[in-house]
């Protein structure tokens, strides 16, 4: 016999506005104890050292926490010239510095070499595995780790202004895996000099964005003065927000059914015609019913949703 489910059938998008100093595995948590979820994921790692959006899923949305993660996320970061550092960014020890401090003019006319298909080194205190073990990890035991390139996708980078110690406020909208901190380091490096990651802020996720965020403060507050849950619960998002970008396609009762059966159903078969290829959500009276795939002429079920 499997182990029992604890907590709420639940099911939603938590629009977190994560804050300083907290990893995003505790806020997940805490976000799940004050929904009493019985599930509960989120799409896309933000370091401690950096706040903004973090989309939480709950319950069945978990199913589609993918989508998430593929989608195009902006940042706002404080690039410091002057130093770079063992982790890229503020907490780390200087390993190497320079004089060097361009205007506002020398960064611009380096922008553009960082924008497009771009290949990356990843930060030595990253998350990514190496002989089965993680690079932050062997780079705290005082390994140097030899982390391949890889190519990652930067749409755009907009220069939004300079502080009074020379450090530039940018904009960057990206694909996933995109590391700041390497963007940082490799800005410097390009230039000429040595430069690390000032702050870090992320401002969109997909659909997600910090005009319509909630931080746990509020939440907090909320789950204390709603002993029903139903003022917390008026925050969630639909599960459908994560799939704006997929079409939606309308199916009868009867062919619902058999859908949350995993069966395949004709194309043919629908009140109207239907020739997209690729993902699509299928829905009953627009409420989410699957993850489906269509080809040759049929409907193939992916992730069906339990609501």
């Amino acid at each position: 016999m499997g182990r029992r489910k604890t907590g709420r059938a639940v099911s939603g998008w938590v629009n977190l506005d994560k804050p300083l100093n907290l990893g995003s595995t505790p806020a997940v948590s805490r976000v799940r104890r004050l929904f009493q979820a019985q599930k509960a994921g989120h799409a896309g790692t933000l370091d401690p050292l950096a706040s903004g959006i973090l989309p939480i899923a709950l319950g069945e949305a978990t199913k589609i926490i993918h989508f998430m993660q593929d989608a195009q996320k902006i940042y706002d970061i404080k690039t410091v010239f002057g130093h770079e550092t063992t982790t890229d960014d503020l907490e780390g020890r200087i390993t190497e510095s320079s004089d060097l401090r361009p205007d506002a003019a020398a960064l611009s006319q380096a922008l553009p070499h960082f924008t497009g298909l771009v290949t990356q080194v990843p930060p030595q205190f990253s998350a990514i595995k190496q002989d089965g073990a993680r690079a932050y990890a062997l780079a705290r035991a005082g390994e140097t780790v030899d982390l391949a390139p890889r190519q990652v996708r930067i749409d755009a980078i907009e220069l939004l202004g300079q502080d009074e110690n020379g450090a530039f406020d940018l904009r960057v909208t990206c694909g996933k895996g995109v590391y700041m901190r390497a963007l940082a380091r490799d800005l410097g490096r390009h230039l000429g000099g040595r430069a690390h990651i000032g702050g870090l802020r992320r401002v969109a996720v997909g659909p997600f964005h910090e005009k319509n965020a909630i931080g746990l403060e509020k939440l907090s507050a909320l789950g204390h003065i709603a002993d029903d849950l139903a003022a917390l619960d008026a925050c969630l998002l639909p599960l459908s927000t994560a799939l704006d970008d997929i079409p939606a396609l309308a199916v009868t009762a009867e062919q619902a059914s058999r859908i949350k059966q995993g069966q395949a159903i004709s194309l043919h078969s629908l009140d109207f015609v239907y020739e997209q290829s690729g993902p699509c959500l299928a829905t009953l009276d627009n409420q989410p019913v699957a993850i489906c795939e269509t080809g040759q002429d049929r409907l193939r079920v992916l992730r069906v949703f339990n609501l």
